[in-house]
């Protein structure tokens, strides 16, 4: 097992990707603490990986983040791996038909992706230094460096997780800590195959002629799954990668080469 002995923290644990992640750092070997800023939506991922702690967390608000750091140094003694995937979901809006409500929606997009990410690994990061060692992983996007109408909120905040983990990996290097970034492009889900069903609607077009469409721009013919992104970050949080810091491993399919 990869990960065997290991501490590992996983914020934005909620379904989907968050749960995957958490259910295979945990099959990797690590005890994993979650983080949510719903109480009942991680503690369902807890209920879901046998042995996880679940810690209601908003990662924009500092006493949360202290609290949740805490949590993990008293239950554990020590934090291996942070992987930060907290991010609330796109708005799909264009500037000119921004409301107020959707200006305060993209301020908070941002503020997760970029904000609530520097204040985990400010709390985090201090007791990996103080061991030695450690691996941060941030959740970013192929949105972080390249944008599309109406996804300015979620690019904007992907960017600043991204660029982040430049400089924090540049920081935290000497102190013997790695940051790096995991970059889904597409992720098999529902809520993708909805999307592409409403783009088919408006098109004209059958839900099967968008999916090829759209699978024929990827030079490995498929759509990642969460398992291939967790994967991924399995591979960077281990001490596989221990001469790995400042990258960021695409994982799209080939939609996109970086």
């Amino acid at each position: 097992m990869l990960l065997e002995g290991k501490v590992a923290v996983v914020t934005g644990a909620g379904p989907g990707l968050g749960r995957t992640l958490a259910g295979l750092l945990s099959e990797e070997g690590a005890r994993i603490v979650v983080a949510a800023r719903t109480a009942a939506t991680v503690a369902k991922t807890a209920d879901e990986v046998p042995g996880v702690l679940a810690v209601p967390a908003d990662v924009t608000r500092i006493d949360d983040v202290r609290r949740l750091a805490d949590t993990v140094i008293e239950r554990f003694g020590r934090v291996d791996v942070l992987v930060n995937a907290a991010f609330p979901g796109s708005h799909r809006r264009n500037v000119l038909d921004m409301s107020v409500d959707d200006l305060e929606s993209w301020r908070g997009a941002v503020e997760t992706g970029g904000y609530g990410t520097l204040l985990a690994c400010r709390f985090i990061a201090p007791h990996m230094v103080a061991q030695g060692s450690g691996s941060i992983v941030n959740i970013t996007s192929m949105s972080s460096r390249t944008g599309y109408a109406g996804r300015s909120d979620y690019a904007a905040g992907k960017a600043a997780a991204h660029l982040l983990s430049h400089c924090l990996a540049d920081e935290l290097g000497p102190h013997g800590v790695r940051v790096n970034c995991v970059a889904p492009g597409w992720i098999a889900s529902e809520l993708l195959d909805d999307w592409m069903r409403t783009r088919a609607a408006a098109e004209g077009v059958t839900f099967e002629e968008i999916l090829a469409r759209d699978v024929s721009a990827m030079a490995l013919r498929r759509i990642a799954t969460e398992e291939d992104v967790a994967r991924a970050v399995i591979y960077l949080a281990s001490d596989r990668a221990k001469a790995i810091t400042g990258a960021t491993i695409d994982v799209n399919g080939g939609q996109l080469f970086t």
